[in-house]
């Protein structure tokens, strides 16, 4: 469903050389994924007769015994769609390879022999095996339990009716300098089956981890691996059963090492998502080989596979711009820095004596103060540099002046008070606006007010006016147009909402304790431009997540939407999922609709946005990250979701 497929990798109980009973666990292993849905399962090396038995490799009888075993787990897969892979020796020519059997309903579809024999410290593997580079390039046809197969490493499957293909490499290819699966990628694997079987060691499971993660994200592939169980060691090695699935450099599923009972583990991987990735975000297609330099055989599954059918096993957070919380205050830190480092270097481009910074209280503006804080101890420069603007109008409450005033003192800025209410009224009676008419008018007289007073200010002051406004609502185009819209270096234009509060948090933690919780209430303080006057008892009457929805969802969508280039429908999907237990469906919908309507009907505000620092893969400067017409029109969006 959208392109989520089920990926499972599975260790059963294996006894040495013991083929029968390895047969029925693998079995059952199978059915259990199968009843999983999963469109494919991947067991460990050599796992119809076990890695482990050394010369008995040679002896006819395990072989023909294993072929035996291949047709008995391939008969028990026929009335499922799910591709297994299984491993066995192979007797071709006068050489024995260690290969993978690629089966699906019934079927033997392919034989993909092992490339890299390990030879070193505890493997041997040269002493029973010959590579699979003695086979040339290309594929070779071959019998297996009577029927024609291919049989070489330069294959990739597809099912032609969806985005799920994949292709197969073996244990120490990964560890390669190049990787088989570099080359399979390169062709239209989405996907990467590893039968494994590695030795475990001090330290060694958090590498082969980390090869798995970036091996899928260098491919933009999803890779599982499954290694050889407990049941498998012998003499003097140990085998961990250690089973992984990496999504895009993302660690999907991990299985806990040296358990003794049968288990598999699961994940539900967007293949749509990985062809969006290879279509924009690399220089993935650079890579590929040129059509005389070798020749791919590309197999077409017989069968569907079945697709997953819900997102049980899939990454979807609700917040995908916030930082993972075991790495949440590296990334902030890392995040401020970036903002630190943009803003004090246009600060010694243009030479400006202060930054001039408009402070309402509110999330954004109390960020981008504290970052050119930071701006100026970076550089060695007295916090008095900045120059604070508070201007009270029609909808301040005393909640964020207070806030903004204890702010500006607790980090040492100047604070100039400007209200503007009189010069607004005077500008209504200028152009004819009755006040009491409370229309898009009236607001943005306001914000046009504060900009003209901030901008005036950074001339007056060989100053550099200071943006505030975040990427949430420049998706919305939440924005005064040459207003609020508009400043000399925007500090805070590639930061969501959701992450904007995530930052301030983080620096309250960090903060004396008066600092901190002056950061903790502005955090908890509702979103409003606070253009509207305040409600009878002083509190804020606008709440901006009353008119578009919650931001949550807004960051949710843009994320989605951007990045992935996912269709309306699809993101209502994955959206239903994700806040499943805060948001009704109908709500979701409704929001989302917002979202698509005002991100094509805002876009000639972001086609003139100001510089500002680029801290995630989301960004919507038209300079570089978002090329859009400011006339395109979003109907075959919003009819998706009607």
């Amino acid at each position: 469903m959208f392109g989520y497929y089920r990926l499972a990798s599975a260790v059963p109980q294996l006894r040495i050389a013991d083929v029968d009973y390895n047969v029925d666990r693998l079995i059952a292993g199978f059915r259990e994924a199968s009843e999983k849905q999963a469109a494919a399962v991947v067991f460990p090396e050599l796992s119809i007769t076990g890695y482990s038995c050394g010369d008995l490799f040679f002896q006819p009888r395990l072989r023909q015994a294993a072929l035996e075993g291949l047709r008995r787990f391939t008969e028990a897969t026929e009335k499922s769609g799910t591709v297994a892979i299984v491993g066995l020796p192979f007797l071709y020519g006068d050489a024995l390879y260690n290969t993978a059997a690629v089966v699906q309903a019934g079927r033997v579809l392919a034989l993909v022999p092992k490339t890299m024999l390990p030879n070193y410290r505890e493997f041997y593997e040269k002493r029973q095996f010959t590579s699979a580079r003695a086979l040339g390039t290309g594929t070779r046809e071959i019998t297996v339990n009577g029927a024609q197969v291919p049989f070489g490493t330069d294959i990739v499957f597809h099912d032609m009716s969806s985005p799920f293909s994949f292709g197969v490499e073996i244990c120490e290819d990964l560890w390669s300098v190049i990787p088989p699966s570099s080359t399979l990628a390169l062709h239209g694997a989405r996907a990467i089956l590893n039968p494994s079987a590695g030795t475990e060691l001090t330290g060694k499971a958090a590498y082969r981890r980390e090869l798995v993660k970036q091996q899928s994200g260098r491919c933009l592939c999803a890779y599982a691996l499954s290694s050889a169980g407990v049941h498998e060691s012998t003499t003097d090695v140990v085998f961990g059963g250690h089973c992984l699935i990496a999504d895009n450099g993302r660690l999907a599923a991990e299985s806990a090492r040296f358990l003794r009972e049968n288990f598999l583990i699961l994940a539900d991987v967007d293949f749509e998502r990985l062809a969006a990735g290879r279509l924009s975000e690399s220089s993935f297609n650079d890579n590929k080989p040129l059509p005389s330099t070798g020749e791919m055989l590309h197999v077409t599954l017989e069968t569907d596979v079945p697709a997953s059918p819900g997102l049980e096993y899939a990454f979807n957070p609700p917040r995908p711009f916030l930082p993972v919380p075991e790495h949440r205050d590296e990334r902030c830190e890392e995040i401020i820095s970036i903002q630190t480092a943009g803003i004090a270097k246009r600060m010694e481009h243009a030479r400006v004596q202060r930054l001039v910074i408009g402070i309402s209280g509110g999330l954004d503006s109390t960020l981008a103060l504290l970052i050119c804080a930071r701006a100026c101890r970076l550089l060695g420069r007295p916090a008095s540099d900045i120059l604070a603007v508070t201007m009270p109008g029609f909808g301040t409450t005393d909640r964020t002046r207070s806030n903004a005033v204890r702010m500006c003192r607790l980090l040492g800025a100047e604070l100039r008070e400007i209200p503007i209410s009189d010069a607004c009224l005077q500008h209504f009676r200028d152009i004819g606006h009755d006040p009491a008419e409370r229309t898009t008018t009236y607001e943005n007289v306001q914000a046009r007010e504060r900009t003209q007073i901030l901008m005036d200010l950074a001339n007056k002051t060989r100053g550099l006016v200071v943006g505030t406004g975040d990427l949430s609502e420049i998706a919305l185009g939440w924005s005064t147009y040459n207003g609020d819209h508009m400043s000399m270096y925007a500090v805070n234009c590639s930061i969501p909402k959701t992450l904007i509060r995530c930052l301030i948090e983080h620096i309250a933690k960090e903060s004396e304790p008066e600092l901190a919780a002056t950061l903790v209430d502005i955090s908890n303080t509702p979103v409003s431009p606070e253009l509207l006057p305040p409600s009878d008892d002083g509190t804020i009457e606008q709440r901006t997540e009353d008119v578009l929805g919650p931001y949550d969802l807004h960051d949710f969508f843009l994320f989605h939407f951007i990045k992935y280039g996912a269709p309306p429908n699809k993101i209502l999907y994955l959206a239903e999922h994700a806040f499943r237990n805060e948001f009704q469906p109908e709500f979701i919908r409704r929001c989302l609709d917002i979202f698509i309507r005002r991100f094509f009907q805002q876009q000639f505000k972001r086609s003139c946005m100001p510089d500002g620092p680029k801290v995630g893969t989301i960004s919507l400067s038209p300079r570089g990250d978002w090329r859009m017409p400011s006339d395109a029109c979003g109907t075959i969006w919003t009819d998706q979701i009607s």
